[in-house]
């Protein structure tokens, strides 16, 4: 391209054929950026580029997740333990699903889409739906457990909830306040036991403000509170948040922080639904704000894990259950202060390796099938081929970019 460029620099001299030079130099310029156009077209355009500071969120979160079901078994035999419990559940999931709303946003309902979402979400839960009670029967020698793809077992609900959340995207996409809508479904969630456990929609409405959130963020949204300012006042923050957690402890039923029963469920009056549920919104999008400032937005050792962190989510449960149901967790060295950071640590260990690319070919047959023997082609796609008689590698090229654009997964 640069010695066409370099055809376009006057002359200062003059020549009797100085006229049917430029006529053929104008040719040759023409032909060049026709060549050069096409060189681009066909060249296989650059993957869309990650940002780290999401993969960093997501694999911190993951983390927190993990070494939270850890310490299940020995929170009653600390009150320090009991409050980091009830600090870590306040936020770690609420993160998490928001992280996952703002990654939705191009969900559209398109062939593209749907053909992810099904891959992606709807495949890995009926697998691990069935895997996870079929294991507990071998390992725990549990014959009874038994498999049902309506009622979310252990982990498994957030893949339902996502399910239900991304299909219901171009509906937050058309109402007006779309946030308020959502929270008023989640409290009257509260307040309606007859909902039951399938599909765990308990926790699919009261977990659906944080995705519509997720929803309505955008970049900015995320710079603003990764400020240093938001740094800063983040500290105390967390520090009132881990104080109140501790005053908290026998005094308030942790259970709300699953947000899997209605009021009624829990003992309490009705009323108390809803109150708690605007109340925990509000403590949690306080916290994962904070949580937000301090995941840093370079390039980590952690960052590349951050694609793998539903691998890591879903297949930690594993090792959790094996050794709660092999009786480990209930080794008396690990009910002391030292025990229970070994545990935590090793937990943090074996999350992040779940995370690693290694892993995710192993298990990616699972967890992101291509499955193009059950889908039908794409009509419009077909037309497209035909009428520009577009080569194989063309069709493949179009595929990959399709599953770009069609966001990154939770």
């Amino acid at each position: 391209m640069f010695h066409a460029a370099s055809s376009l620099v006057p002359s200062t001299r003059s020549s009797p054929n100085q006229n049917d030079q430029d006529d053929q130099h104008g040719h040759d310029d023409r032909r060049d950026r026709s060549r050069d156009r096409s060189a681009e077209r066909a060249a296989p355009r650059p993957a869309a580029q990650r940002d780290a500071f999401f993969d960093n969120a997501k694999y911190l979160a993951i983390v927190l997740v993990a070494v939270g079901h850890s310490w299940e078994p020995f929170k009653g035999d600390s009150r320090v333990l009991q409050a980091a419990y009830m600090f870590v559940y306040s936020f770690h999931m609420p993160a998490f699903i928001v992280i996952s709303g703002f990654f939705s946003r191009s969900f559209d309902g398109s062939p593209a889409r749907l053909k992810r979402l099904i891959t992606g979400v709807a495949v890995p839960y009926v697998v691990f739906e069935t895997a996870y009670p079929v294991f507990r029967r071998y390992v725990d020698h549990n014959p009874a457990q038994e498999i049902s793809l309506l009622d979310p077992w252990y982990l498994t609900w957030f893949l339902c909830a996502l399910f239900v959340w991304r299909l219901t995207t171009p509906v937050w996409k058309l109402v007006r306040h779309p946030l308020p809508v959502a929270l008023g479904l989640a409290m009257l969630a509260t307040v309606t036991p007859a909902i039951g456990d399938d599909l765990d929609l308990q926790r699919v409405l009261q977990f659906l403000p944080f995705f519509v959130l997720g929803l309505c963020l955008r970049p900015e949204h995320f710079r603003l509170v990764r400020r240093r300012t938001v740094r800063i006042a983040a500290v105390p923050v967390f520090a009132l948040a881990l104080a109140f957690a501790y005053w908290a402890v026998p005094r308030m039923n942790v259970s709300w922080l699953y947000h899997r029963d209605s009021a009624q469920e829990l003992g309490a009056p009705w009323w108390a639904g809803p109150v708690m549920q605007l109340a925990l919104f509000g403590c949690s999008l306080v916290l994962t704000a904070c949580f937000f400032s301090w995941v840093p937005g370079r390039t980590m050792w952690f960052t590349v894990l951050g694609a793998g962190t539903l691998y890591g989510y879903l297949l930690h449960g594993f090792l959790i259950k094996t050794a709660d149901y092999r009786g480990w967790f209930e080794n008396p060295a690990l009910h002391r202060p030292l025990g229970e950071i070994a545990v935590s640590v090793a937990v943090a260990v074996a999350v992040t390796l779940l995370c690693t690319p290694p892993v995710r070919r192993v298990f990616r047959f699972v967890m992101e099938p291509k499955m193009e023997w059950v889908f039908k082609r794409d009509a419009a796609q077909l037309a497209r081929e035909r009428e520009k008689g577009a080569r194989p590698e063309e069709s493949g090229r179009r595929g990959t970019d399709e599953k770009v654009a069609g966001g990154v997964g939770a």
